[in-house]
């Protein structure tokens, strides 16, 4: 938000925020002198939740939100519809019953009654507090309208309500009933009546749901112990029946035994498998021609024998023939050979063959022995296994039954502790329950202090800020644009000048110039052109730019005149300038007359042109005729590059944006570019894609705000 701009805005309104307060206090002043004085009177009513004194459990501690939870119910309670209309019935038979002392003078409605009508209103009135009945508006189709009669002396329901306030000072044990009305007397019987009358009904609301809820949660007990019982007396007459002691033991117990039996049977068989592969050995030993156990071979033994036979016949034949030498080299030879054989079977055989033999055939008998043992043993685990395994089956049924009954006992006692708590709980809770008591009665008291100043600041302060809200209003509802950041804030572009309005109808910018009269209108109009004109000139120099356009929104903003006057601003800082625009008197540097305007159009034919001294004006075709359509491009471009090599710069007065289809063929030719905005003007929606057109151009410089308001 523009804060400038609002205080302006504020400060043309200034005479409104002072004079509206001043009337309103003025006639506050008068409506509050005639007010009636008011009297307040409070009851104090003790709850007993944060005092230790009044506690039964002086250690108990306290739950903080569950208390304010019950101060909030408590003062919810006040306002029930039932407690308040008990207060309008007291007060009104009040009223009836004591006219002398009543609290406010009589309605029309009680004055129109006479006095057997009274008391028939006093007995219709005293039989609904009586019953603690509802007052509605059904109450007015009787013979009378007790309704309307208790709102004509001021105390229905919503009229009382919003003049008693209850309230809970935090961290407190007290609740506060206070009632301020034009009656000292009234307001004390309000705050006693109301406190009174609620602490008894409250009270009783209490005992009777306590009551109701011992009795129920006594029902529900009874119903629980009965259901308890039964469950428990079928678990016991099931173990009875079945001989079950603990049937979860015993079962534990059988199959411990189990599992013993079976690493029994496991490792017997595994001592079975383990002898008769030793046998299975043994055998193939005894079998085979392992030479620990059979020894040498018999053809190895049939040889000696032979030969000892062939040494024996040798020997014969040496004694025979007289001991010859052929027959002892026979004998020493078969020697030789029975010796060696001999020498071979004992290398072979180192240990006994008959010895290893003895030794596997005792070992098989003993292997074959252990093994008849462990079958024989087998038959006795498998007899005891059978028995086990029945004893622990019988006991699979009784197993799921007895979980059932178990599960239903526990599931029954569980629910009767919890019925039990609970009746236990609320007992308790009956016996040690709220207690509420009046600790002090609401007196009639002085008059409150006045309370004019309050309502005269009020009505000063609420009238200023009603009005400042009224131009803030019209501040946020106002989207003409006044200044250059709104103009910014509006295009999302630069704004690079802002041009005052010339409120004279002279056109000749010489006279503007050169106004040495004191002029300020005029003074703060060619300061802005300087400014302007050196924001332009900065930024052409740098890529040596010579060909301007200056366009506009709409036409009528003053860009014609606009394009005229730099061109003076131009041509007195000693630059040729050529001025492509609509019709304008323009004066001559030098001679100060008015320049020989020459036809664009014309040029752009013949492709000559007669320069003045200092600046050259070239009239655009006043008719709305398309650049294109009389040249092409390429003679256009060509006609502007001699312009360009003969002037400094070239001006261009070019069409508004909403003729695009014109402004587009100029801008064509133009390397920057500025667009005139003009003041007091609002930016219109279909504006904004004109505005991002001429944004998103190369050249462009940025917008110019023209005929502003000096002082705004």
């Amino acid at each position: 938000m523009d804060i400038k701009s609002f205080l302006k805005l504020v400060n043309k309104y200034k005479w409104v925020l002072i004079l509206v307060p001043i009337i309103a206090v003025i006639i506050t002043y008068f409506l509050v002198q005639n007010l009636p004085k008011q009297y307040s009177s409070e009851t104090q009513i003790s709850t007993g939740l944060l005092d230790p004194s009044k506690k039964v459990i002086s250690n108990e501690t306290t739950d903080f939100f569950k208390v304010s939870q019950q101060f909030s119910n408590i003062m919810e309670k006040f306002k029930m519809k039932k407690i308040i209309n008990i207060l309008s019935y007291n007060l009104i038979l009040h009223d009836l019953e004591q006219p002398r002392v009543a609290f406010r003078k009589y309605s029309e409605k009680i004055d129109s009654l006479n006095a057997g009508q009274r008391q028939e209103v006093i007995n219709l009135y005293k039989q609904k507090l009586a019953t603690k009945s509802v007052l509605t508006l059904a109450d007015n189709d009787g013979k009378f309208k007790l309704y309307d009669i208790i709102e004509s002396m001021g105390y229905g329901e919503e009229l009382l309500k919003k003049e008693i306030d209850i309230n809970h000072t935090e961290n407190s044990d007290y609740i506060n009933v206070e009632y301020v009305s034009e009656n000292p007397n009234l307001s004390a019987f309000v705050v006693n009546n109301l406190a009174t009358e609620f602490i008894t009904n409250y009270s009783s609301d209490v005992s009777s749901n306590q009551n109701n809820s011992i009795r129920l949660l006594d029902s529900v007990l009874k119903q629980k112990e009965l259901v308890m019982n039964d469950k428990n007396g079928s678990l016991s007459t099931f173990k009875r029946s079945k001989g079950v002691l603990n049937l979860s033991e015993q079962s534990a117990s059988v199959y411990a035994q189990i599992s013993q039996y079976e690493s029994q049977r496991a490792d017997a068989i595994r001592q079975i498998q383990s002898n008769q592969g030793a046998i299975a050995t043994i055998e193939s030993k005894l079998r085979g021609s392992d030479s620990f156990v059979n020894g040498s071979s018999r053809a190895d033994n049939r040889e000696i024998v032979s030969l000892k036979k062939e040494r024996e016949l040798a020997n014969n034949a040496f004694i025979e023939n007289n001991f010859r030498a052929s027959d002892q080299k026979r004998v020493d030879s078969l020697t030789r050979l029975i010796n060696s054989k001999s020498n071979q079977n004992s290398d072979d055989n180192v240990l006994d063959p008959r010895t290893s033999k003895q030794a596997l055939v005792t070992q098989k008998l003993n292997l074959e022995i252990a093994m008849q043992q462990a079958k024989s043993s087998m038959r006795s685990i498998d007899q005891e296994l059978s028995v086990l395994r029945g004893r622990y089956s019988s006991m699979v049924p009784y197993d799921a039954d007895i979980q059932n009954y178990e599960r239903e006992a526990d599931l029954a006692t569980k629910e009767y502790m919890t019925a039990l708590d609970q009746f236990n709980q609320n007992k308790s809770g009956q016996s040690m329950g709220l207690r509420l008591q009046i600790e002090q009665l609401g007196l009639p008291g002085n008059p409150e202090a006045s309370k004019k100043a309050i309502y005269l600041a009020g009505s000063g302060l609420g009238s200023f800020f009603l009005c400042l809200t009224g131009i803030f209003l019209i501040f946020i509802a106002d989207n003409k644009i006044k200044t250059s950041a709104q103009l910014a804030n509006a295009t999302k572009a630069n704004t690079i000048g802002v041009l005052n309005k010339i409120e004279s109808n002279e056109r000749n910018i010489r006279e503007i110039w050169n106004d040495k009269s004191g002029n300020l209108n005029y003074e703060f109009y060619r300061d802005m052109l300087r400014s302007l004109r050196f924001e332009i000139s900065e930024k052409m120099d740098v890529d040596g730019s010579k060909i301007l356009g200056i366009t506009s929104l709409v036409a009528g903003e003053g860009k014609t005149f606009i394009a005229h006057c730099l061109a003076y601003a131009f041509a007195m800082t000693g630059k040729k300038v050529l001025l492509i625009a609509d019709e304008l008197p323009v004066v001559q540097s030098e001679s100060k007359a008015l320049a020989t305007s020459q036809n664009f159009q014309t040029f752009l034919i013949k492709k000559e042109i007669h320069t003045e001294d200092l600046i050259t004006i070239m009239n655009k075709s006043t008719a709305r005729e398309s650049l294109l359509e009389t040249q092409s491009i390429k003679s256009l471009k060509a006609g502007f590059d001699v312009l360009s090599k003969e002037f400094d710069l070239i001006i261009v007065d070019v069409n508004a944006l909403h003729d695009i289809n014109i402004a587009k063929e100029w801008l064509l030719f133009t390397e920057k570019n500025i667009s005139i905005f003009e003041y007091g003007k609002a930016f219109a929606e279909n504006d904004r894609e004109f505005a991002e057109y001429i944004k998103k151009l190369p050249g462009f410089l940025g917008w110019v705000l023209n005929k502003t308001q000096i002082g705004d």
